[in-house]
């Protein structure tokens, strides 16, 4: 059974009186532990259906079944639930909070979950992937004294505190320069390849969706080319101090 599985899936919005639609019969499998990239313009439909993959919204019809337990007609409560279980997110602008620590960020999102880790073992998982990025040397400071690829480096770490099977990466290179973005996008494929993470970078960048195993085009809200990239599945050279 494949991890993720889309079949006919729509999403139309209802802006009064008008009916905008958006994914118009998205179908996709998706198997545990691929990196892919989700490809498309502004406006084709990728962030709507990013969107409706994180369990951030609901599709107007189809199923959605994700790692064999169908989630098209979860509750919103339901749906927090298995995105703090199951699912970590990593944006183009950070989203740290800015008087706070690199720790501090790091260890938020355990105050979601079902784990019930004492502080210190909150801590401890905290700074150990704070050490796997790079930044343990970096753990009390907070994000402006930190550069824009750090910043990222600590989203990363904040992403996977939950321990995720999935992780979604919304243009993650987007305020970061050339060689800061293949940093990041070569610790996405690290990621990938030592810890099986199922990895989806959501892009308009072909430089981004090179660094996927695979490359699913969107346009118009429907799939437009599904395509596996022999190039990215290269070894990516081994790791020296942090990811």
């Amino acid at each position: 059974m494949p991890f993720i599985e889309l079949r006919d899936l729509y999403k139309t919005y209802h802006l009064g009186e008008v009916d905008v639609p958006v994914l118009k019969g998205v179908s996709l499998s998706v198997e545990r532990g691929e990196l892919l990239a989700l490809m498309g313009a502004s406006g084709s439909g990728k962030s709507t259906l990013m969107n409706l993959l994180g369990c951030l919204d609901r599709a107007s019809s189809g199923e959605y079944v994700l790692n064999g337990q169908e989630v098209s007609h979860l509750t919103t409560d339901q749906r927090a639930n298995l995105r703090n279980s199951t699912i970590g997110f990593v944006f183009q602008n950070f989203n740290l909070l800015p008087r706070t620590s690199a720790l501090e960020n790091v260890m938020m999102p355990l105050s979601y979950t079902s784990e019930n880790l004492t502080d210190r073992q909150g801590r401890q998982r905290a700074e150990e992937l704070l050490d796997r990025v790079g930044l343990s040397d970096r753990i009390h400071h907070e994000p402006s004294q930190l550069s824009g690829g750090q910043q990222q480096r600590v989203a990363i770490a904040r992403a996977l505190v939950n321990r995720p099977s999935l992780l979604f990466a919304d243009e993650p290179t987007g305020n970061l320069d050339s060689h800061t973005s293949e940093d990041v996008l070569k610790m996405f494929q690290r990621l990938n390849q030592e810890e099986g993470i199922t990895i989806i970078l959501v892009t308009h960048d072909a430089g981004v969706a090179q660094h996927a195993k695979r490359v699913i085009h969107i346009r118009d809200g429907v799939i437009d080319g599904d395509v596996v990239s022999p190039a990215a599945s290269s070894a990516v050279p081994a790791r020296q101090g942090g990811l």
